[in-house]
């Protein structure tokens, strides 16, 4: 068994804020990947499911996120599991908006959340490093992190919500580049390979009517023409 920790502040003023990106990322693979409903334990709320061969308890603490440990450390003891059997997703200011990257143990680089986490099951859990990019000023973060998403970041937040959900599976599996790649396609999905013709891509495309005509000359008749 596995334990899936998303990271937020309880209650609707922060449901939308960009602290809470944990909770948006187990809200959706709990949504995709049919888990039960949201039920009160552990000091949080917990959805229980499979994913894959996996059984995974999702769990989103509702102690706020300075205290988030207590939470995770009480559902950890219950199932008698060790910190690699915990994974966390949290928000990382010190990456761009969008991007996503695994890692295990380590500091917990000032988060609040990861650094309650730390003083009661250690460092050597897996995290799910979700970024929302730096607000540029250290006096900043407070406000930045506990402000809701605006309205130009929904597309972008989709589609990292959408991957998270894609790669759940690779993920449980302990299979990260899978998670990490199914993440990329819809971050950054790959370009097609064909080029746009020539005449178009300089915006002098011809007429419909003229770049369907057929050209009817004998060889002959086009050498001719073009030394007129």
């Amino acid at each position: 068994m596995q334990i899936f920790v998303g990271l937020g502040n309880p209650g609707g003023k922060y449901a939308k804020t960009r602290h809470n990106i944990g909770f948006m990322a187990v809200d959706r693979i709990a949504e995709d990947h049919g888990f039960s409903p949201w039920r009160a334990r552990f000091q949080g709320e917990v959805a229980e499911g499979r994913l894959g061969s996996e059984k995974v308890l999702l769990l989103k603490p509702q102690t706020f996120m300075n205290l988030s440990g207590q939470s995770v450390g009480e559902a950890m003891r219950f199932f008698k599991l060790e910190p690699g059997d915990v994974t966390v997703f949290h928000d990382e200011l010190d990456l761009a908006p969008g991007k996503c990257r695994v890692k295990t143990g380590g500091g917990h680089a000032g988060h609040n959340g990861l650094r309650s986490i730390h003083q009661h099951i250690g460092e050597a859990y897996h995290r799910i490093r979700l970024g929302i990019g730096h607000p540029g000023r250290k006096e900043a973060v407070s406000g930045y992190v506990l402000h809701d998403f605006a309205k130009a970041e929904e597309g972008w937040l989709d589609d990292l919500m959408r991957g998270i959900s894609d790669g759940a599976k690779a993920l449980a599996e302990g299979d990260k580049p899978g998670f990490q790649n199914a993440v990329a396609l819809r971050v950054a999905p790959p370009r097609s390979s064909k080029s746009p013709p020539k005449a178009e891509a300089k915006g002098d495309a011809k007429p419909a009517d003229e770049a369907e005509t057929e050209d009817n000359r004998s060889p002959l008749q086009k050498l001719a023409d073009k030394f007129r």
